[in-house]
């Protein structure tokens, strides 16, 4: 069944495909690129497709090669797997997830104890870089947390957090900041997104505080990452607009008070993503159950 597969031509394709270079490849099955060349054109010319195109510099993946790629990489993730777990020593497990550094920094981290508790065998590394990650690219990456609801195609996601956006401020202050008739307010600026400054007018306008006509001409102290702004509301230094995801642990060990507990804006979702496949492995897994009873804490 199996003995007409070019087994080597495979696995060449698949490191050429993931690094889209043949000299990456090279480097990592330990031969010349000529090698790794000669591999994926032996494989083109036995399936009779083209699998990528040559451009002058580097190589990109045909649709053809695209479907291949993304269904060898999961047969050899799961047999990488199997063969893992039949070794006498097994190494102790390794988990990479990319996040956004706020949300690695205000909810992702502080609740990390529990999950080296249940799980102290796996070493799990954080990425928290601004750099764009393809999931069915980079087989480095196991777990992606991305802001957006998506859609994903051809990724798995075993669930999502929603937030809304409410005001908050230091518990000693946030009274007589609301009593202002322009307190200073604390926001997060990202680029081509007026998410916060938006957010702020809708819970001004649902507040129906006379801040609202004002808005653009109050003193509106921005950040780049919501962990700045919330450190400034601690402060003392005004009343931050801020996601209930990221200000629950803040909240919780009461350095912020919410200015109107009753008062919450619709904002965005976290969502948790693996490429197909990838989710059936052991730390991969023992992650997503995590995330799991860590929502349904929350939601309890």
């Amino acid at each position: 069944m199996f003995r007409a597969l070019p087994v080597i031509a495979l696995r060449t394709f698949e490191s050429s495909a993931r690094h889209l270079s043949f000299k990456l490849a090279a480097d990592e099955l330990a031969v010349t690129p000529g090698a790794v060349s000669h591999q994926v054109r032996t494989l083109e010319e036995w399936l009779g497709v083209a699998l990528f195109d040559r451009l002058p510099r580097g190589v990109r993946l045909t649709p053809k090669g695209e479907t291949l790629f993304h269904s060898l990489h999961s047969a050899l993730a799961d047999l990488a797997q199997v063969t893992g777990s039949l070794r006498a020593a097994p190494v102790a497990g390794r988990l990479t997830v990319t996040t956004p550094s706020s949300f690695a920094a205000l909810w992702l981290v502080p609740r990390l104890d529990r999950f080296y508790a249940r799980h102290p065998e796996i070493n799990l590394r954080l990425d928290t870089s601004s750099a764009a990650i393809d999931l069915r690219q980079d087989a480095s990456v196991d777990v992606a947390i991305r802001y957006g609801g998506g859609p994903y195609p051809d990724l798995v996601s075993p669930g999502c957090m929603v937030e809304t956006f409410g005001v908050y401020g230091a518990p000693g202050r946030v009274d007589a900041l609301m009593d202002q008739a322009a307190p200073s307010l604390i926001s997060v600026h990202w680029a081509k997104s007026t998410l916060y400054r938006d957010s702020w007018r809708a819970w001004c306008d649902a507040a129906g505080k006379g801040w609202l006509s004002g808005l653009p001409d109050l003193a509106l102290r921005e950040y780049a990452e919501e962990m700045y702004a919330l450190q400034a509301a601690i402060a003392g230094q005004g009343l931050v607009m801020a996601s209930s995801i990221l200000v629950a642990d803040t909240e919780q060990r009461v350095l912020l008070k919410a200015a109107r507990p009753d008062l919450q804006i619709a904002g965005g979702t976290y969502t948790v993503l693996c490429v197909p496949g990838r989710e059936r492995h052991p730390p991969v897994q023992a992650f997503f159950d995590w995330l799991r009873s860590e929502w349904a804490a929350v939601r309890s």
